[in-house]
């Protein structure tokens, strides 16, 4: 046990399974997987074919691009809102067709012939909506029958107009400049193409319509029960699906100023394997203009190298078939094997030795002893309040504490019998604090820190920090704000739990130990916010101490408090002041003889203690067992502690049967009482302290005046 305990240490401090996890989950790691290949391709047709990349080959790449580009967009929009477009090939040619009759045959300006050809593509486009969207009718064999459709219409109007078209060469520089127009040798085309996919990328990914169109194609139902329309939103997929189309088709009649039976043949194969290959799914619901801009790029070099090589026809469809087969299979597998990945390897414990922890015998002895304190505390709001995670109290001796349901409710002083809802937030509100303008300052996990003035105004002061560089974790987001106190000069410093992990979640936290918490710093004057301490095994309790220029704070299951002095000679410097707590800290506050009261929110077991010195152990529990049956800190029985900056420990305070106050999570020490607030209670406690100064209270403590 001994020799490998260090192989252990290393093997999970070092080599941590999280970094894969986090990258897994990801919403970009689709999009590096085709970028990768993109380079891949790349870079193989630049060493095997010289002069692939020449400046000439580049600039008629991207006017194949711009047409192509604009196919597999038309083909991603209608496959993200969960359908299909077999037609995009066929509206194509019917667009291209439209166009060149438009400018060849009646002379009509480039402009009004555009409007004309897009209205073609939109009308294509409509009527597949119509019938999908509207009549409920399978997307496969509804594209297919209008791609046959729309096809024949082709072949009809080729045998009346073609000849006029190509007997005719129209007199129109605006038209030529379309097709092979540059500004600083870049075409006009490909400028219009990427204006629409920029414009395409704000849509789908920043905008309620591509939220919708997400909404649609992951799961229909869902997002008719949200209140979205499901049928207009399909609808709307295949008109963008045609007019995309429509404009690819005009850039291609303006290029080339030729069509025939063949335009636009098989494109819709070319179109699904790019898209497909970009990493969007054909199930629905995942998809991105990105993703449409590296299958576009994919499919355009390989379909030119295969030109180059000598490889045309009937056996370049098939090597892009057998190409699409394998992006499917890719596809699916992908989608079913990487939930499993991620469950494996995002949980990922490290090694941990906790100093033994500090005696509490009754007869004992020592400061932490169990007696029966708290047994008689009085009750304050039974059954009318849930989750009261801190209490604070004002000058007026009213109450406030939050509630799960998003509410800070507010008992009036001095007998708080009755109550109103102070302000609803939202979340639920933990740590608060007064600020010297009487305002209340609560942190709010999943939504950040947040003021509520005396006339009840809400208003958000952060929910961001700044990014840490070699961070693979998004930790600009605050994801767990619990506590948090104010210095003389009104900034806030505040604990984050953990950057992983949300309220509910907690227990995982736990199961790693990793370090996931953090101190962060608001400051009004300037609104910046900023990271000061990292790394902290679920950072917890904030407490400004007696000289205004350090904090204490508390690490839960580090079971550990530390002070950091944020100014003064000792500035930046950091230092533990009680490494062996026999439970798990949480809030700390002032109290009245210049000491400190703590909330310990559960005792420690020896059973998880031995399990964090087993990473290996706790990793196949969080995989095998049912979280409900995970070891857990015991969070049943809590206490009260006070002690000094010195961390000696003076006094403790129980209620061993959980009769009136079964944990504890915050105390608040005011005008000789000690009110007492439980995140898994349905009430607050008033113990009354002996001996305690019966004036004292927080706010005047701070920040002067007052009975003090």
């Amino acid at each position: 046990m001994t020799s490998k305990m260090p192989l252990e240490k290393i093997r999970y401090n070092y080599f941590p399974d999280h970094i894969i996890g986090e990258v897994l989950s990801k919403r970009w790691v689709d999009n590096a997987i085709p970028f990768f290949t993109l380079i891949l391709v790349a870079l193989g047709l630049l060493f095997t074919i010289d002069g692939f990349f020449s400046l000439y080959s580049i600039t008629d790449y991207s006017r194949q691009f711009a047409e192509l580009g604009l196919i597999v967009l038309a083909m991603t929009i209608v496959m993200i809102a969960g359908g299909i477009d077999l037609s995009v090939g066929s509206i194509f040619a019917v667009s291209n067709l439209v166009a060149l009759y438009c400018i060849h045959v009646i002379d009509m300006n480039p402009f009004v012939a555009f409007v004309v050809t897009c209205s073609a593509g939109v009308i294509c486009g409509s009527l597949n909506g119509f019938f999908i969207g509207y009549m409920k009718m399978r997307a496969f064999l509804t594209t297919l029958v209008s791609l046959i459709i729309y096809r024949s219409v082709v072949d009809l109007l080729l045998l009346e107009f073609a000849l006029d078209i190509t007997s005719v060469f129209p007199d129109s520089e605006l038209w030529y400049q379309i097709g092979d127009g540059t500004l600083l040798e870049i075409p006009y085309v490909i400028m219009v193409t990427a204006l629409i996919f920029f414009l395409g990328h704000l849509i789908i990914s920043r905008m309620k319509p591509g939220w919708h169109l997400t909404a649609v194609g992951g799961a229909r139902r869902s997002a008719f029960n949200a209140g979205i329309n499901v049928k207009r939103t399909v609808f709307l997929s295949y008109v963008t699906s045609g007019l995309l189309c429509s404009i690819a088709g005009y850039m291609y009649a303006a290029r080339l100023a030729s069509t025939g039976a063949d335009t636009g043949m098989g494109l819709e194969l070319i179109a699904l394997t790019a898209a497909v290959l970009g990493g969007n799914s054909l199930g629905g619901g995942r998809g991105s203009v990105p993703k449409a801009l590296f299958g576009t790029l994919i499919v355009l070099f390989l379909s030119n190298g295969l030109m180059r090589f000598g490889i045309q026809g009937g056996t370049n469809s098939m090597i892009f078939g057998v190409i699409l087969l394998f992006s499917l299979w890719i596809d699916v597998r992908w989608l079913k094997n990487r939930s499993k990945l991620l469950s494996k390897v995002y949980v990922s414990p490290v090694y941990v030795d906790l100093p033994t922890a500090a005696v509490t015998a009754a007869d004992s002895g020592s400061p932490y002893a169990q007696n029966d304190k708290l047994r008689e505390v009085k009750l304050i709001g039974l059954g009318e309040v849930e989750g009261p995670e801190d209490v604070i109290l004002d000058e007026n001796d009213n109450l406030y504490t939050g509630t799960r349901h998003g509410d800070i409710i507010k008992f009036h002083g001095p007998d708080h019998k009755t109550f109103e809802v102070f302000a609803h937030i939202g979340g639920h509100p933990l740590g608060m604090a007064f600020d010297k303008d009487k305002n209340l300052i609560s942190c709010i996990p999943g939504m950040g820190v947040y003021s509520v003035s005396p006339d009840q105004k809400i208003t958000k002061l952060t929910d961001q920090t700044n990014r840490s560089l070699t961070s693979v974790i998004d930790d600009d987001r605050l994801s767990l704000a619990d506590d948090l106190d104010i210095a003389p000069d009104g900034r806030i410093f505040f604990s984050e739990a953990s950057i992983r992990y949300g309220l509910e979640d907690w227990p995982v936290d736990c199961l790693e130990s990793r370090g996931n918490g953090r101190i962060v710093v608001y400051d009004p004057k300037n609104k910046s916010t900023k990271t000061i301490i990292k790394n902290l095994s679920f950072a917890n309790g904030v407490c400004l101490s007696n000289d205004g220029v350090s904090i204490l704070y508390a690490e839960t299951f580090g079971c550990r408090i530390s002070q950091y002095w944020f100014d003064g000679p000792n500035k930046g410097t950091n230092r533990v002041i009680i490494d062996n707590l026999p439970g798990y800290p949480d809030n700390i506050n002032r109290s009245s003889d210049g000491q400190y009261w703590l909330a310990l929110v559960g005792m420690r077991g020896p059973a998880l203690d031995l399990a964090l010195t087993m990473p290996g152990f706790r990793k196949r529990m969080a995989r095998r067992v049912a979280n409900s049956e995970w070891l857990y800190p015991n969070i049943n029985t809590g206490c009260v502690i006070k002690f000094s900056e010195d961390g000696v420990v003076s006094d403790s305070l129980w209620d061993l049967g959980g009769v009136n106050h079964p944990m504890v999570t915050s105390m608040r020490e005011h005008k000789g009482y000690l009110y007492l607030g439980g995140i898994s209670n349905n009430r607050i406690g008033k113990y009354k302290i002996p001996g305690a100064d019966s004036k004292w209270e927080g706010y005047a403590d701070y920040w002067g005046g007052g009975n003090v």
